[in-house]
């Protein structure tokens, strides 16, 4: 036993790696979780945006701040109107509001607007209210701002959509108006807005419905000769405001719903881009795995592997094309390591084969044979042939573990001149102590060679490859190598004056195992 194999034997076997955990492919899904999370991500930002935009608060302030301004303008002109036809002098020969007069004309005003106008004097009192002055001329009971009988929707859709538009009305905050409430005998004290407007200034009021709803409402006063007669106040409730607002509401609805039919058609279809081509190639590779595992021997997962079972995508000229290339290339790698793999065990059974059936033969004729010589003759075969199985073992052994090295090495950049200058000195100095091989001779050039590989397994093949010219070469003969540097590779030649190789064995030097000698040895 050899201290390296007792070094071994003494540290035991190596330690495996731990397997990961078998993976277990799926059952194909009816809905690609992907397809879940674009869709959920791209109508999750689209109801976001939907929802601050059904929120319409600043469009309803300019709305209501437009109404009041309307009414501003209308307050004035009913207010010149009765301070120019409703005036009349009473007995102390002051100008007062005549109360049948200003009915007359609240109610004439009144007929053509949309807004309940009341009439109060300068003592406070209530002289006309449109409301009523206009229930006594027609057959409708007297008209009312106060919201209670709006009507409502009436279909199942509208009250569905009324509820959503109560909850987005619920979600975001409104300006805390101040809750309308009326006396039943009125007068004009009981609001701010008539109060400041005796005292001659323009005034706007905004209260809220007990069941929902506006009332807008703007006080005018009535003057005469810069004298304070009374006020105009003139209120709306907010159903223009609502159906105005409304409308917008459902014309965003609408685009929503069509962006969101657009956004899922183009959630299908990125989910169908991403989705199926990812699912093609994991059962691509669930494939290679059964394959690996139901056929029988290497050579059937090699046939396996080279199929074109992973599916060729590179022309997407994206992620998933790359992960497809990538996935081909490995792919390809491994079914070029199982095909070494399965030339290298066949290589192995040639080449033990061989010698075991000299073994074989020689151990069945020395049980037959008598004649010392003749034994001797066979054991020195056998041992003959035991030596070369041993050095056979060997060599696969250390085949083997360059074929891991290599594997597990990183390519690094190597200068091929001072590598062969290196080793120039080093046959130098073997030169001297054996005289009867040929000389060796370096012409690596003047200029750098540099080429990515593994530095010590590179100058072993030089080596190899030097000394094997050496050993074919007549005794003070010259092996020659040179380095050039071609259009894209660095050239490396070693000439020597042997035997040289047979045509027909050209490319057979470069199999496993392989060895040429001349007929004369």
């Amino acid at each position: 036993m050899t201290d390296e194999q007792a070094s071994a034997a003494a540290a035991g076997p190596p330690s495996a790696p731990s397997a990961p955990a078998a993976y277990k492919p799926r059952a194909e899904r009816a809905v690609s979780p992907i397809l879940l999370r674009i869709l959920a991500v791209n109508i999750m930002a689209l109801a976001i945006l939907v929802g601050s935009l059904l929120y319409l608060g600043r469009y309803q302030d300019r709305i209501i701040a437009t109404e009041l301004d309307a009414m501003f303008s209308q307050a004035r002109i009913v207010a010149g109107a009765i301070a120019e036809n409703a005036v009349v002098i009473d007995d102390n020969d002051q100008s007062i509001l005549s109360p049948l007069l200003a009915r007359m004309m609240v109610r004439r005003l009144a007929e053509t607007t949309e807004t309940r106008t009341r009439l109060f004097s300068a003592d406070e009192t209530l002289l006309a209210d449109s409301r009523y002055l206009l229930a006594e001329h027609t057959d409708k009971g007297p008209d009312s701002d106060l919201g209670l009988d709006s009507g409502g929707p009436e279909s199942w859709g509208e009250r569905a959509i009324a509820a959503f538009f109560d909850v987005v009305d619920l979600i975001h905050e409104h300006h805390a108006y101040p809750p309308y409430g009326e006396q039943l005998i009125q007068r004009a004290d009981d609001y701010d807005l008539t109060s400041r407007a005796l005292r001659g200034e323009k005034s706007t009021q905004v209260w809220s419905l007990p069941k929902g709803g506006l009332i807008l409402a703007v006080a005018v006063p009535i003057e005469h000769y810069h004298r304070v007669l009374g006020t105009v106040m003139m209120s709306r409730s907010d159903e223009s405001i609502d159906r105005a607002i409304y409308a917008v509401r459902i014309n965003i609805l609408q685009i929503f719903f069509i962006t969101l039919g657009i956004t899922i058609l183009l959630s299908l279809y990125l989910a169908r881009a991403i989705a199926r081509p990812i699912r093609q190639l994991a059962v691509a590779a669930e494939v290679l795995r059964a394959g690996q595992t139901s056929h029988a021997g290497i050579t059937g997962i090699s046939n396996l592997l080279r199929g074109d079972i992973i599916p060729d995508m590179t022309a997407r000229h994206d992620e998933i094309g790359d992960l497809s290339g990538a996935l081909r290339a490995l792919t390809s790698a491994l079914a070029r390591r199982v095909g070494d793999i399965e030339n290298f065990a066949a290589d192995v059974a040639h080449e033990l084969k061989n010698p075991l059936t000299s073994l074989r033969s020689a151990v069945e004729t020395v049980e037959r044979v008598t004649d010392p010589s003749q034994r001797q003759k066979l054991m020195f075969i056998i041992r003959d042939d035991v030596d070369r199985m041993t050095r056979l073992i060997t060599d696969i052994s250390s085949a083997s573990r360059l074929d891991a090295e290599l594997g597990r090495a990183d390519p690094e950049p190597i200068d091929i001149r001072v590598k062969l200058l290196q080793l120039e000195d080093h046959y130098r100095v073997s030169a001297g102590k054996d005289a009867a091989r040929a000389k060796v001779v370096f012409q690596p050039g003047a200029e750098p060679l540099r080429v990515m590989g593994v530095k010590g397994r590179l100058i072993q093949v030089f080596q190899n490859l030097i000394d094997n010219a050496q050993s074919f070469s007549p005794p003070e003969n010259t092996v020659t190598v040179s380095a050039l540097r071609t259009d894209r590779a660095i050239q490396i030649s070693i000439e020597d004056n042997g035997p040289g190789i047979p045509e027909n064995k050209l490319e057979a030097i470069f199999d496993r195992f392989y060895s040429e000698r001349p007929k004369a040895e």
